[in-house]
């Protein structure tokens, strides 16, 4: 006979384990607020008891399914036209889910790296007025959060919800999705749902499903070993030779008795140097390790008891902010603005002590420049460029290189798993999940991970359109892609460039049918891999988008190479997607193209437009054989433009 106590725990774990039985449950992505695909039919599914007969009830129609014996079921509904909002009720066993504010539109999946990511509110500065005026209520974005995953594809994401492009809510949306979404929506006015699933730093590898690896035997092999727990075990970057004992402190600016933050501490033999600018051109060497800055700011009493920002640029790599001994922000990497808030109580009438610690681990360290440097408050502003002084904290030994993260390598040593790099590792937990989804089409924006290798990326750009769209059971989905910028210092001369062969590739892989690629070589910044500028990245999209999946009959891209002919000293050049005719954007001389002989030794070329062509040629070269064109990681004035406003995309003839 069974004790009370004993009754009671065994009726409580009954009851537990029916109610865990008995659990109908939807993916996070079918929620409050969804937006699902008009005009074709519409895949909803979950999971339930095993023989579980399910209903779903929406707009007046029922749907039924009987749960597998997984636990899972799925039904389909009917074609519906745009319009909402729906309430969606789904009964099973004992339980019934509802779903509310359901409308049906076109659902775009965004995905990519940062510039995907960058978020209104990271450029709410250019971007002021456009938050503060949203009021889309039926433009829609569901941010999927961080999920690399190596095993194997997952059932369903970790979290996520719907959000409507109103008010502050907008501020989390991708800024280049949102300008796409503003103006597809102010074309039609139906609604549109963003799948934001994207992740900064990210290669595109992590985002291929497995099923477009099938011509890369030995990515496939990694896969396989990465399902493999005791092989990842043994190889994640985080267990190989784990560091049980934190690093002794090396920094001199905090060994002392007074840190250099400190308002008490006395700089002795410290040098000047001007922010903004780098280290390395200003007298410090090629230094990779800790540098503090300090100066005295002088702040007006009007500033004195009200909230500040601090804008500090960009900083190469990490920083830390004091003032008067307080720190008030810091970044552990250099891509994100430096934006601190400043409390109230922080800084005082006078003179105020600002330091900055900034610890920089390869290449040129230090303040960015032509980016903002000041404290503000409502009323005032006080620049923060100029001399300060600095003294090196500590100086790092070489890297170790014998030890890498390499994707493609499979010894220990080299191969050390860095989950969110691994092939499939984005797409397995970030979009498997909702592979049964109906969309309308995919934007992706990424590349400045791959551009050490551009000579692997037309292959992995195909591999990861002809992978989605065989996941998503599509083989036409629309897919719509961002050319990488202009960026890094400008180029005066002609030059070989990573970046524009990684857009060279890109180029090619519209070669797959239903693409479609915005050049966006006019609309970056030289010293910000992230630029400002995503308004114009995200209605270029859409105006792709508006010939590829809306049929619209528009000019969407700018000048394509299409043909040259060789003859005497000159190359002439026939362009497709010239619209209403060729032209520069600026109304002077063709620019930017360059010509070689033989030799490959490059020269500026002359070049001029006729009809649909242009003509090139240099008297320095006798005999051409090679033809370049905005070919740099910045070139310095590409202007070959068609009359709608569109530039030509970089290109080369060999």
């Amino acid at each position: 006979m069974k004790t009370p106590k004993i009754q009671l725990i065994f009726i409580v774990l009954f009851s537990f384990c029916a109610s865990i039985q008995a659990q109908l449950k939807l993916p996070k992505l079918i929620s409050d607020g969804l937006v699902l695909q008009r005009e074709t039919k519409i895949p909803i599914w979950g999971w339930a008891n095993s023989d579980d007969k399910i209903t779903v009830d929406f707009n007046g129609k029922k749907y039924k399914a009987k749960c597998s014996t997984d636990g899972k079921w799925r039904i389909e509904l009917q074609k519906m036209k745009a319009g909402g909002p729906y309430t969606m009720t789904v009964s099973g066993g004992n339980n019934t889910v509802q779903i509310k504010d359901i409308l049906i539109g076109d659902v775009w999946l965004c995905t990519g790296q940062s510039n995907m990511v960058h978020q209104l509110d990271i450029h709410d500065v250019l971007y002021e007025n456009e938050i503060a005026t949203a009021n889309y209520s039926e433009i829609r974005h569901f941010k999927i959060p961080t999920t690399p995953v190596i095993s194997g594809p997952q059932e369903d994401l970790e979290g996520g919800e719907w959000q409507k492009a109103v008010g502050e809510e907008v501020r989390p949306f991708s800024a280049v999705a949102y300008f796409f979404a503003k103006k597809i929506y102010k074309k039609y006015g139906i609604p549109i749902g963003l799948i934001n699933a994207s992740v900064g730093g990210t290669p595109i590898e992590a985002w291929i499903p497995e099923e477009g690896y099938k011509e890369y035997p030995d990515i496939l092999k990694i896969i396989s070993e990465n399902k493999d727990s005791t092989f990842v075990n043994s190889h994640l970057k985080s267990n190989v030779e784990p560091n049980e004992n934190p690093p002794k402190i090396q920094d001199k600016g905090l060994l002392g008795e007074t840190t250099w933050y400190d308002v008490n501490f006395t700089p002795k033999n410290w040098r000047r140097i001007n922010i903004p600018g780098y280290w390395e051109d200003q007298g410090a060497g090629d230094l990779d390790g800790v540098v503090w800055y300090r100066r005295q700011i002088d702040i007006p009493k009007s500033m004195v008891g009200k909230s500040a920002m601090v804008y500090l640029g960009r900083i190469v790599d990490a920083d830390e902010l004091y003032i008067n001994g307080v720190m008030v922000g810091s970044k552990t990497y250099q891509y994100p603005q430096r934006r601190y808030e400043v409390p109230e109580n922080i800084i005082i009438a006078g003179t105020n002590t600002f330091v900055v610690r900034v610890t920089n681990t390869s290449g040129k360290g230090g303040f960015v420049p032509d980016k903002p440097y000041y404290i503000f408050t409502e009323s005032d502003t006080v620049d923060l460029k100029g001399y300060w002084q600095y003294k090196v904290g500590e100086v790092y030994s070489p890297a170790d290189d014998s030890v890498t993260s390499d994707r493609n390598s499979n010894t220990l040593k080299a191969r050390l798993i860095h989950p969110q790099n691994e092939p499939t590792a984005l797409y397995n937990g970030m979009v498997a999940p909702y592979e049964d989804f109906a969309l309308k089409g995919i934007l992706w924006y990424q590349g400045e991970s791959n551009s050490g290798e551009p000579e692997k990326y037309e292959g992995y750009m195909g591999a990861l359109v002809s992978g989605l769209r065989k996941v998503f059971n599509r083989p036409e989905l629309p897919f719509i892609y961002a050319q990488l910028p202009n960026f890094m210092d400008v180029s005066y001369v002609p030059t070989e460039s990573h970046w524009a062969e990684l857009r060279e590739a890109q180029s090619k892989a519209l070669s797959l049918p239903n693409t479609a690629m915005t050049v966006n070589i006019d609309l970056g910044e030289w010293n910000d891999i992230h630029p400002d500028n995503k308004k114009d990245v995200g209605e270029r999209m859409a105006l792709a988008a508006l010939k590829l999946a809306y049929n619209e009959d528009v000019i969407y891209s700018g000048p394509t190479y299409e043909s040259h002919v060789f003859e005497d000293q000159k190359v002439t050049i026939t362009f497709s997607n010239t619209g209403s005719g060729l032209t520069t954007n600026d109304g002077e001389a063709l620019s930017e193209f360059s010509i070689a002989g033989e030799d490959k030794n490059f020269v500026w070329a002359k070049a001029t437009i006729q009809g649909d062509k242009v003509t090139v040629w240099s008297d320095e070269v006798l005999v051409p054989k090679y033809v370049r064109y905005a070919w740099a990681d910045n070139p310095d004035n590409p202007n070959l433009y068609n009359k709608e406003g569109l530039p030509a995309s970089p290109f080369r003839i060999e």
